[in-house]
């Protein structure tokens, strides 16, 4: 993976997450994890969930979290299993100001995400790490129910793109930081760049024997990252076009 911009020309620099607010809001938001998301007794996995992309919605029409209250008694199975976090080697452990703030961050999102799935009665384990100078977090699903986690993602990745926005809020008012935290669940988001990137390898190949520029379909900005990093080692030129969410990358000869 590339570092921050999804395109040669760094047009999409300041998104790289396939969310829809791609610039984010800047300054300090108060946001305790525990306020943005909440259910009533009895709750569904999707009745949790929908709350979720319904506090993700207030917050993008410039309503702050502080301002969406909802009152509610959870309650929690307290025999399903703790999420396991793996710290793996990508963890950063130095002691630069830079990579403590990443792991401050991805703390903040892992203590978010385990009260989440404890709410929502769903098993995953949590890898926190850092890449291309991102805080990045993963759920991973269970093996014995590798489907499980599915209603975190929801279709096309729209609950994935509204629970990714929560995660930053939540490491945001852990930091006090603008966060660009990166969020993954059951490895939707590295499907989603491992085709990308096959579609560049087939479109750079139409490229070289045409000698004429290939416009792709519209993918979000971390698929467009993917086909650019793909068409530079190919040694062609790529650029996106466009707007959202109909961006797309052109790709043309060297």
């Amino acid at each position: 993976m590339d570092t921050t911009a999804d395109s040669t020309t760094g047009d999409d620099a300041t998104d790289g997450t396939g969310a829809t607010a791609t610039a984010g809001t800047e300054g300090t938001v108060d946001v305790a994890p525990e306020d943005a998301l909440e259910e009533s007794p009895g709750a569904t996995s999707e009745e949790a969930l929908g709350n979720a992309s319904t506090d993700a919605s207030a917050v993008s029409e410039g309503v702050s979290a502080a301002d969406v209250e909802v009152e509610v008694e959870v309650e929690v199975d307290q025999t399903a299993p703790a999420p396991v976090r793996q710290k793996g080697e990508a963890r950063v452990g130095g002691s630069s100001a830079k990579e403590k703030l990443l792991d401050a961050e991805g703390d903040a999102a892992a203590d978010y995400l385990e009260e989440l799935l404890d709410i929502a009665d769903l098993d995953g384990d949590i890898d926190i790490f850092v890449e291309n100078g991102r805080a990045s977090v993963a759920v991973l699903a269970d093996e014995a129910d590798p489907t499980g986690l599915q209603v975190l993602v929801g279709e096309d990745g729209e609950v994935l793109d509204a629970l990714q926005e929560l995660t930053r809020l939540a490491a945001q008012a852990a930091t006090g930081e603008r966060s660009r935290l990166l969020l993954d669940v059951a490895g939707f988001r590295e499907n989603r760049r491992t085709t990308a990137a096959a579609i560049a390898t087939e479109a750079v190949t139409r490229v070289q024997a045409s000698g004429e520029s290939v416009h792709l379909e519209p993918m979000p900005a971390y698929q467009r990252k993917a086909v650019h990093d793909a068409v530079a080692e190919a040694g062609l030129r790529s650029e996106s076009d466009g707007a959202e969410p109909d961006r797309f990358v052109v790709i043309h000869p060297a």
